[in-house]
């Protein structure tokens, strides 16, 4: 079945559910992280699968990479506007899965979703 370009959930759908995609947006919804930072709160995550991910959000507008220029070089990767607009759907998918599935997870406390 060919992806339909005029339908705005299956375009929606192509980005946000590719594997990773909304828990980089979780972890990121509180500000900028270091990409060993990201590793660290995302289990099972490998280096390359994060980076090939990272890089995939980055080209799509959702998130921006800042470098800085110090020895050793600095990366921290932040949402953009486009990244914040997913945060409704990351609320919501908590929201049902508490209500729905009975998940009752809570974010760690360096980490709380911020309010769109």
């Amino acid at each position: 079945m060919a992806l339909n370009e005029t339908c705005p959930v299956c375009m929606t759908a192509e980005i946000v559910c590719s594997k990773w995609t909304l828990l980089l947006v979780r972890d990121l919804s509180e500000g900028c992280s270091r990409f060993c930072e990201l590793e660290r709160s995302l289990a099972g995550i490998s280096p390359r699968t994060l980076s090939l991910r990272l890089r995939a959000l980055e080209e799509e507008g959702i998130v921006e990479r800042h470098t800085f220029p110090e020895v050793p070089p600095r990366v921290e990767y932040a949402l953009t506007e486009k990244g914040r607009a997913l945060l409704p759907i990351v609320e919501d998918m908590r929201s049902y899965g508490e209500q729905w599935l009975g998940v009752d997870f809570e974010m760690p406390a360096a980490q709380p979703l911020a309010a769109a």
